[in-house]
């Protein structure tokens, strides 16, 4: 039986902290993407890396068009920032795959700051809200 969406969101967020807490900010998205995917990988759960997403657009295909960093259990979308602090652009550009993808759920986890609380973002797409109103972009 597949899990809350909401508990798999947790778990996600839970190893994100250890291995922020773990590692420290300052390495590459690909190595947190590395970590987490294996830790998720580990804990049960299926882990999609870079995957790619086909587009359509006006009546035709553009393969590959974007990859998403991760593909939790077939319905969770993470994407990984190591950046000094998230801006708007992040949650928009998640938000758009949400929608391409007809996903609900995706998170941005930002492994680059000092603290990993303010770095993670949940994006809704067209989900019942579960999530305090901070932490949603589309209201």
């Amino acid at each position: 039986m597949a899990q809350d969406i909401d508990v798999v969101s947790g778990d996600v967020l839970d190893l994100s902290l250890r291995i922020h807490r773990d590692l420290g900010p300052g390495l590459l998205e690909s190595v947190y993407e590395t970590v987490l995917a294996g830790k998720l990988a580990a804990a049960g759960y299926k882990v999609d890396r870079q995957k790619p997403i086909d587009i359509f657009f006006e009546d035709m295909r553009f393969d590959a068009a974007f990859r998403i960093d991760l593909l939790v259990d077939d319905r969770l979308l993470v994407e990984i920032k190591s950046v000094e602090r998230l801006n708007a652009a992040h949650g928009k550009q998640l938000l758009t795959y949400l929608r391409l993808t007809r996903q609900s759920v995706g998170l941005v986890i930002n492994f680059g700051g000092a603290t990993l609380k303010e770095g993670v973002r949940r994006i809704v797409n067209d989900h019942k809200p579960s999530a305090s109103p901070r932490l949603r972009v589309n209201r």
